[in-house]
């Protein structure tokens, strides 16, 4: 008789876990992808596209934020932005971006109009970043995050929030990949909003770059 009741019991008790952690899961859901499909664009970085190759770059932002980017090489002197070479390495940095806000850093086409997403990128975005799960050996664009939600999954966090300050390593690609050739469209290093906020175009910025035609 006991043996009986208690059977019930067990069941009502494995039904309630189940349930609680169903429950769980869909807040989790709820609270990742909330922010997600509520953001609100906060407008462009105000950047016009520098007319030469130059390592670095300021813009003040709709959002009232002047947004910094430099690239450099390992050894910390401007980088020659005009004869990139495949294996090259440069050290970006920003400050004064939103860290509220994720980013992606590679090398992307320069839009023809300045509103609309820079994209294709050579590599793409971090492989996997959308899934939630970055590859942090694919070196040629990282993910830059400190929210909660992705933290964990992407390449890298922002070195101070409060300034916005952010420092990437890239290795540069081949010129031509997944259906963009650098040598044919214009291409810059890229900063653009995440997945999390993909339509907004406030931490867009660009420093356009020239393949070296021999890359040996």
């Amino acid at each position: 008789m006991t043996r009986s009741r208690s059977r019930p019991r067990a069941l009502r008790v494995v039904l309630i876990v189940l349930l609680v952690l169903a429950s769980a899961a869909l807040l989790g859901a709820v609270a990742v992808l909330l922010p997600i499909l509520t953001h609100q664009s906060a407008g462009g970085s105000g950047q016009r596209l520098p007319e030469e190759y130059v390592a670095h770059a300021a813009a003040e932002g709709a959002d009232g934020r002047t947004r910094e980017l430099r690239v450099e090489t390992p050894e910390g002197t401007p980088a020659d932005l005009s004869e990139l070479r495949p294996g090259d390495e440069l050290i970006v940095r920003g400050s004064g971006f939103d860290a509220s806000i994720g980013i992606y850093v590679g090398v992307c086409a320069v839009p023809e109009d300045r509103g609309n997403k820079p994209s294709p990128c050579l590599g793409g975005i971090p492989e996997g970043a959308e899934e939630g799960h970055a590859d942090r050996a694919a070196l040629s664009s990282v993910w830059i995050t400190d929210d909660w939600a992705w933290r964990a999954f992407a390449t890298h966090g922002y070195d101070d929030a409060e300034s916005g300050a952010f420092t990437a390593q890239l290795t540069v690609p081949a010129s031509s990949q997944g259906g963009l050739d650098c040598s044919v469209v214009s291409c810059a290093v890229t900063t653009r909003s995440d997945h999390t906020a993909g339509s907004d175009r406030v931490q867009d910025m660009q420093l356009p770059v020239r393949f070296a035609e021999n890359p040996q």
